[in-house]
């Protein structure tokens, strides 16, 4: 069985329960504010989400399989295209657009292709920061000298 690609609601899960309590429920919570919970959860600290959005927008991509956001600070977290906005939970950053592409099902299903999921990465074409971005072949050159013969 394939590994799916993994989003927030699948990466950000609450503790496991202790014994004589009931379990944390966190369904409620949107996707983009799970991981102020799990990070308040695992370092013991107050992590509050962002109050207000910015006028900053980043592009989603997949990194071993992982659906990310880098953010100015040089932090990253697990998103999802369930909720395309991203804040910091380091430089505590404010609400930022997400752009996933408009057929992310087609883009996990290229990414359950390639059988090591360590080895799923994909960029967004448009994305300024691809490393890899898509090549445009020019067009072959045109002579518009009639006297010169043709190439062979």
């Amino acid at each position: 069985m394939p590994v799916p690609v993994i989003r927030a609601e699948t990466y950000y899960l609450p503790p496991p329960p202790r014994r004589g309590y009931p379990a944390v429920d966190w369904t409620g919570i949107p996707p983009a504010e799970l991981v102020y919970q799990y990070m308040e959860n695992r370092t013991g600290r107050r992590v509050t989400p962002p109050a207000e959005t910015v006028d900053h927008t980043y592009f989603a991509w997949i990194n071993q399989n992982r659906w990310v956001a880098l953010c100015v600070c040089g932090s990253a977290q697990v998103i999802s295209p369930a909720d395309p906005r991203y804040g910091c939970t380091e430089c505590g950053y404010g609400w930022c657009a997400l752009v996933f592409p408009t057929d992310v099902e087609v883009v996990e299903a290229e990414m359950l292709a390639i059988e090591h999921p360590h080895l799923r990465n994909w960029w967004n074409p448009a994305d300024p920061d691809n490393p890899n971005p898509p090549v445009t072949t020019p067009p072959p050159p045109v002579d518009l000298d009639p006297k010169t013969p043709p190439r062979r």
